[in-house]
């Protein structure tokens, strides 16, 4: 029995992925709270936090009316509204929408989506995805991203440039993602350690790429290769500096450590993310005992955690905020999650 017992320990600590040990340190820390956002009415994706001067944390979410079905209702009808609460548990209330598609003949009439949130000096920066036609295909080239830019995070915001584009797929042939199916979307803004700022995307083939500016406003100068090695589909970069790494929180999807997880992508640079660990659990591993007999499925297959957006305290990742396309409670609509890292001995691999 001890045998077995120490067999278990082992692995929940070290997972094994193509003959190497893959840790799960930074998996095992996160402890599940609850539901961050629940909106009657909507089906809620992607929610980036930010904490501003008084404490207040303020979560910038994707939604769209939830009569509509998720495909194609996120590309056609998703605005990102503003929620804020006392703690970063929350219970968070609605405060305004932020940005929506402009509905005008623009790259991104249709559906503002997948917001990212960031403070640079006394500006905040909203980034996001918009598209120009929500037909199929269902994840199609005209995906591009925009930024909008406010002196306060209660708006009003006001698009960058022309219109608010900053990052669209390549004219370069030689580019790993030159007439990209899937154009550039999902960005990941990081204001690097040695300078510049670093604006990370999902492309073509499921693999991040990034594009370097000296100004968070632009222009971006899109790098021609990948930064992560995959053969099969990652999405959803959150970036974050830790322990002296540039970090990137990606879903696994699809299994390259395990399948509905995530992947902690780790570089020295910020250009090639040559480590990678288990960046969090599916959730049923959080919440052993989800009844999955009440849990509805309004999107996927399988019950995990998407679009992983993280609130970085006194320098160090804190809460992890997510949706799922199952409401585990049996609600009609999907909710954003939120877990809680804590502190746990480090495993000795």
């Amino acid at each position: 029995m001890k045998y077995f017992q120490t067999t278990i320990i082992l692995f929940l600590l070290i997972a094994t992925t193509n003959g190497q040990s893959i840790k799960t340190d930074f998996a095992k820390s996160w402890e599940y709270i609850g539901i961050a956002v629940e909106e009657p009415g909507y089906t809620i994706w992607g929610s980036s936090p930010i904490m501003d001067n008084e404490g207040k944390v303020h979560l910038f979410v994707a939604r769209w009316p939830g009569e509509l079905k998720v495909e194609p209702g996120w590309r056609s009808h998703s605005e990102i509204a503003h929620y804020v609460a006392d703690r970063p548990e929350g219970p968070f209330t609605f405060s305004d929408v932020a940005l929506t598609g402009t509905g005008k003949e623009t790259w991104d009439k249709f559906g503002a989506h997948n917001p990212a949130i960031h403070k640079v000096g006394n500006k905040y920066y909203l980034f996001y995805i918009g598209n120009n036609n929500p037909k199929p295909p269902a994840h199609g080239p005209n995906q591009c991203i925009g930024l909008a830019v406010s002196g306060s995070l209660n708006g009003p915001w006001k698009r960058v440039g022309k219109d608010g584009l900053i990052l669209s797929p390549p004219q370069n042939p030689d580019y790993w993602n030159y007439k990209s199916s899937n154009g550039v979307n999902n960005p990941a803004f990081l204001q690097h350690p040695d300078g510049g700022y670093f604006l990370y995307f999902k492309s073509q083939q499921g693999k991040m790429g990034v594009a370097i500016a000296e100004n968070p406003e632009g222009p971006y100068v899109q790098l021609p290769f990948p930064v992560t090695r995959n053969n099969q589909a990652v999405e959803d970069g959150y970036a974050f500096v830790m322990d002296g790494k540039i970090c990137l929180l990606t879903t696994d999807n699809h299994g390259l450590i395990e399948k509905g997880g995530g992947i902690l992508w780790k570089s020295d640079d910020g250009i090639h993310f040559d480590e990678k660990e288990q960046g969090y659990f599916p959730l049923k591993k959080y919440i052993p005992d989800i009844d999955t007999k009440k849990a509805r499925r309004i999107y996927g297959s399988m019950i995990k955690l998407e679009r992983p957006q993280v609130l970085m305290l006194n320098g160090n990742p804190a809460y992890l905020y997510a949706p799922s396309g199952y409401n585990i409670y049996g609600g009609e609509t999907t909710v954003s999650y939120v877990l809680k890292r804590v502190h746990r001995q480090p495993s000795q691999n």
